[in-house]
């Protein structure tokens, strides 16, 4: 189907249309779940936590009658996992992961009860109040070097080999060896984990923050023991997810519902930051080690690169988490032999999960090392060492056998090294480094290649639900959810286009399981490509309906023309609310449904080879920073970025997307360090410990859209953007190392820096980089 249609003058595609919830986000006026207005008996939950150390043979003990007496309120119900009338079950996709357990915790104040009360101040005191001892476990596995010790792994090793023979390396001019640690990172979304479920007549009732209602709709069913068709879920909008309420929100609604089974009243579970962030995953941290051949010119002939991470004590998504790793260990670079091994361990830490960028940007960093490396052994500027190894020529095969049929980065990274001025800018950078003692400033041009689709098949179909009123008004359903990346106003943006009406006389109501059924997460970037499709694949059935109408009612065989709320048909012209009810008292259909399967994708895990993304989204940047090497501190002065999001459907919501992402990749990498005890307790469990960037930290930005379009057939031809810019970020840590670079008197020195870059990590760097060592 041609994703264009036949549209009037006038479209709302490619325009800077505000945000749908712009003016309610200002004012305040947005409502999220924890603004809902509470029924009447309803519930308060609070979650009562397990050891710090994870423990065996478990004992809860209830406060005594005298210790609640001594403040008002204090009635309370509590529940545990003996209380399940269904499958004690929170996993996503392996079954591994007990809601409330009951034997043993495998993490450190791991969920083990549920207090109800009328007050949530109550419920919270009197959850502290219970008493949850057991026999710490004999051995508690908490990092990726312990797990790798005993191997204790979540799943078996998954290995990618393309052309790669034990005597690959034999005929390489050079070998480069390198790697690092990449920390995880918390989701810090700005509404915290909560749900509402509310039990009728109809069934359950789940207002969740979640950015996938269906999985939060199969597993309260089978946390019940009921059907799915009795649970509905509903999302009007969250603060934020970045992947922390893909699996994750579906255990506060699952508590949530089970207490409200139990008493029939409503349940409200609302989590503070510090819980939030002690019990909820993190994105996966990686342990990363290349090793490289190329000539002397730094092109690389082959690679063995070893990718293990911390997946936690569950699967929850960690399978297609490392699998995405894989698949973006090259990056844009293409390398004719290769083997790349991914080892998945199981530490008695959270169970780690989504994240923006959802494995590749861990699976990226490596590579981008190893072009830094490399050009400091062939003596060449980094960018001419990547030019050098991009893909470039169409027809080249990527580690898991995709051909890459398309690769604008030779042009695009050009061209931005042009307009950033970047090589005068690094001549003039190294001579003030040799003149300057305690600043040192860096620079770095790095790009990206990300795949877009979801690497498990299935998940790659969306539906939509499109009713026109009589007044021609329209609704739009679609099992996306708005987490502020404007998702729906991309939606109203495609469906005003195709049916030629204003925007604002389009409303796209609220997620509901009820509504369009057997959603897939909002997630993999793939939110606008999948429901923007089977919106205009909805829209399409409606305007062929009332395109048929006009031509049996004006006996022709023109084509009707949809332009800016009229629609014309030979010299025949009515308004767009005349026609809607016109074929209303004719008997036409005016709801229709959509349904898109992205076409031409799937790969096999036993051979490691397929196709496993539609296309590539692009982009490159340039960072400048400045690191003190007295204290360490490090500043991001200056970021020039050129993006490929095809024919943008909305340039002002993309290059918000591109700015958010750049700097939520640049805290990842600099600032934002989790930090464990050795049994696997968060110490960092909150904005006082874990640092963001914040509005001061944001340097000078210079952000363009490439002006391509995307080859594959998709949405007006537009491309992902949700992604890919999170990646732009690691030339902020590769500028770091050029920083450092310039303090060792060897000129083949390059810092061993690990991620994030904090002081103290920078510091011990720049010791190195003096001593030699």
């Amino acid at each position: 189907m041609n994703s264009q249609g036949k549209i009037g003058q006038t479209l709302p595609i490619g325009v800077a249309e505000v945000h749908d919830s712009n003016l309610e986000h200002l004012t305040g006026q947005a409502i999220y779940c924890d603004d809902i207005l509470e029924p009447k008996g309803c519930l308060h939950a609070a979650l009562v936590l397990g050891p710090r150390i994870p423990s065996r043979t478990l004992r809860i003990q209830a406060p005594d009658e005298g210790d609640l007496e001594n403040f008002p309120g204090g009635r309370h119900i509590f529940y545990s996992g003996a209380d399940i009338p269904g499958e004690n079950n929170a996993g996503p996709v392996v079954h591994d992961e007990p809601l409330l357990p009951i034997n043993e915790t495998t993490y450190s104040y791991q969920p083990v009860g549920v207090v109800l009360s009328e007050d949530r101040e109550v419920a919270r005191r009197i959850a502290r109040m219970y008493r949850v001892n057991g026999e710490p476990l004999n051995s508690v596995v908490s990092t990726i070097a312990e797990a790798a010790e005993v191997g204790q792994v979540l799943h078996e090793p998954l290995v990618l080999s393309n052309h790669f023979t034990d005597s690959s390396f034999n005929q390489c001019p050079c070998v480069t060896e390198c790697g690092l640690s990449i920390g995880g990172q918390d989701h810090v979304y700005l509404e915290g984990q909560v749900a509402l479920v509310v039990p009728s007549s109809d069934g359950i009732h789940v207002v969740s923050s979640t950015q996938h209602p269906t999985e939060v709709q199969d597993l309260i069913a089978n946390l019940l023991d009921i059907n799915a068709a009795t649970v509905t879920v509903e999302i009007r909008r969250m603060g934020g997810a970045f992947g922390g309420k893909e699996s994750q929100a579906a255990h506060f609604a699952m508590f949530a519902a089970l207490g409200a089974h139990l008493t029939g009243l409503p349940v409200k579970l609302r989590l503070d930051r510090d819980d939030d962030m002690r019990i909820t995953g993190k994105r996966h941290d990686f342990l990363v080690n290349y090793k490289v051949g190329h000539d002397a010119d730094g092109l690389i002939l082959a690679a063995d690169i070893e990718l293990s991470s911390r997946c936690g004590w569950s699967s929850d998504l960690s399978r297609s988490v490392n699998d995405r790793a894989l698949f973006h260990a090259e990056n844009a670079y293409f390398i004719p032999s290769i083997r790349i091994t991914s080892n998945r361990y199981k530490t008695h830490t959270v169970s780690n999960t989504a994240f923006r960028g959802f494995g590749g940007p861990q699976g990226m960093v490596g590579i981008e090392r190893c072009m830094d490396v490399i050009a400091k052994v062939t003596g060449k500027d980094p960018l001419d060492v990547r030019l050098l190894n991009l893909y470039g020529v169409s027809g080249r095969e990527t580690p898991y056998g995709m051909l890459v049929n398309e690769d604008v980065l030779p042009e695009l990274i050009q061209r931005l090294a042009e307009t950033s001025d970047y090589r005068n800018r690094r001549k003039a950078i190294d001579l003030e480094n040799g003149q300057m003692t305690r600043f040192r400033r860096g620079i770095a041009l790095t790009p990206v290649k990300f795949g877009i689709s979801f690497t498990a098949s299935f998940l790659n179909q969306a539906g939509a639900l499109l009713n026109v009123y009589k007044d021609g008004s329209v609704s739009i359903n679609h099992g996306g959810t708005e987490m502020g990346q404007g998702l729906h106003t991309k939606i109203r943006q495609v469906v005003a286009a195709h049916l030629g009406i204003e925007i604002d006389s389009i409303q796209v109501t609220s997620t509901r399981t009820d509504k369009v059924p057997n959603t897939s997460p909002t997630a993999a970037s793939s939110g606008s490509d999948l429901n923007g499709m089977a919106a205009l694949v909805a829209a399409t059935k409606i305007r062929n309906r009332l395109e048929a109408f006009l031509r049996e009612t004006y006996q022709t065989s023109a084509e009707a023309h949809f332009s800016n709320g009229t629609v014309e048909i030979e010299d025949h012209k009515l308004t767009f609310a005349d026609l809607s009810r016109r074929a209303w008292f004719a008997r036409v259909p005016l709801s229709a449904t959509g349904h898109y399967a992205t076409p031409d994708i799937g790969w096999d895990p036993e051979t490691g080879k397929g196709r496993p993304f539609y296309y590539f989204a692009n982009g490159a940047a340039v960072t400048e920073v400045e690191i003190d090497t007295l204290t360490g501190v490090s500043r991001v002065l200056r970021a020039d970025i050129l993006h490929d999001v095809g024919k943008s459907l909305n340039p002002l919501i993309d290059l918000g997307q591109i700015e958010g992402g750049y700097i939520q990749g640049m805290g990842w990498l600099t600032s934002e360090e989790l930090v464990y005890s050795t049994h696997g307790e968060l110490m960092t469990h909150g904005l006082s410990t874990y640092k963001i960037p914040t509005a001061i930290d944001r340097p000078q930005m210079n952000i363009e859209l490439w002006d391509g379009a995307n080859p594959r057939e998709m949405l007006y031809q537009s491309k992902a953007v949700g992604e890919p810019p999170f990646m732009l970020a690691i030339s902020v840590h590769s500028a770091i190392c050029h920083a450092i670079s310039g303090l060792s008197p060897d000129n083949q020195f390059w810092p061993q820096l690990n991620a994030p870059a904090t002081p103290q990590e920078i510091l011990r760097c720049v010791q190195c980089a003096k001593t030699g060592s």
